[in-house]
Order: C-alpha cells, then structure tokens, then sequence
C-alpha cells in the first residue's frame, strides 16, 4: 500500500463503471481479503465472519443469478433500467460476497446469555468493518467497488450454486473492477451537524 490511511479513507468511492480487468494479480487480490480476514476486529473476538471470492465465470454466473432472481419479480415492460445495472456489475473483475456465521453467532448467545441480544448486532458490525477494510483496500490497488445487497432474492441459490454452508448467512456483495470512470463529486454534511468535541 503506497497511501497513508487517512488518504486512503478520503478517497475510498463507489464505483459502477468498471470492466473486466485488475491493476493487480488474482493473487493479490487473494492476499487483501485473507489480510482482512486475520485483522478486522470482531467482539469477543468470535471472528464470524465468511467471504467467498469469486473471478471471472463465477463472477459471471453470480450474477446471472441476480438476474434471474429480479426477472421473476420486475415486470418485463419495466426490466431494461434493471437489467443494465445487473450488466454493469457483470461488467467487473470479481465479487467478493460476505456472510456471517450464525453458529458463531449462537454459540456465543448460549455461552453469554446476558449478551444474547447484541450479537447479531455486533456481528452486523463486524462484517461492515470487513466491507470497509477489503473495500478500501482494492481501491489503494486501483479497483473500482460498489457494495450490493440482493441478499434475500438471491441466498439460496448462491448457497446451491457453490455449496454455501446452511449456517452462513449472506449480507452484502461487492462487485469491483478495472474503473473505466471517475465518480461524482461526494456531498458531505456539515461536520457541525454531526460532531460535538467535550473538553
């Protein structure tokens, strides 16, 4: 990584005009989300949460899946906005897909009843932390991301799809690529609004 942090985080975007190229090797790649895999905090350290990257034709097939999903739910005469971004994302290198362990998650609530009802919360937290870490990751390697949420449409076919374990459940995809265009400028609200600093 060539970038200090907070410029990392500065500008980390969401990118939806990618290809089907990488700055980088398959390797590499590998070698980010395993990286964040080991290093992403998670309470208790219960290190719930799974990925399942996938490249080139499995990419694909993911989501040919989306789509099939959305074609049983959106009206034909209304499909075409949906199916160009469908394609858009087809578009891209890979897709990482995260999950989180529910067993991981069950197994903490039996052993920490007094704590049962935060860790679903805490695992959610968790796995946006993963989003974050691998997220700004690819983009200090020059690829562009979005982050995606088909999760109910399409969870069960992906698990049939790739032998998922039942007890994972799917949170997010993240489709990324080569950019093949800079994104719009970023609106941020005053920090006044948002900030109080007690001394």
């Amino acid at each position: 990584m060539s970038k200090d942090f907070l410029t990392a985080v500065k500008e980390r975007r969401t990118f939806y005009e990618i290809c089907k190229e990488s700055p980088v090797s398959d390797e590499r790649i590998q070698e980010l989300v395993e990286h964040a895999l080991k290093y992403t905090p998670s309470a208790f350290n219960s290190q719930g949460t799974r990925i399942v990257l996938l490249l080139h034709e499995k990419h694909d097939r993911l989501w040919n899946i989306v789509e099939e999903a959305l074609r049983k739910i959106v009206p034909p005469e209304n499909f075409a906005p949906t199916a160009a971004k469908i394609d858009s994302f087809r578009r891209g290198y890979g897709t990482v897909l995260f999950f989180e362990d529910n067993s991981v998650i069950e197994a903490l609530q039996a052993k920490f009843p007094l704590y049962k009802d935060n860790f679903p919360v805490w695992a959610q937290q968790t796995n946006g932390m993963h989003q974050y870490v691998i997220w700004t990751s690819l983009q200090i390697e020059g690829l562009g991301v979005s982050l995606q949420h088909y999760n109910e449409l399409i969870e069960g076919d992906v698990k049939k799809e790739w032998n998922i374990p039942e007890e994972w459940k799917l949170i997010a995809q993240m489709p990324f690529g080569k950019p093949t265009a800079e994104p719009g400028e970023k609106e941020i609200q005053p920090l006044e609004k948002r900030f109080i600093m007690l001394k």
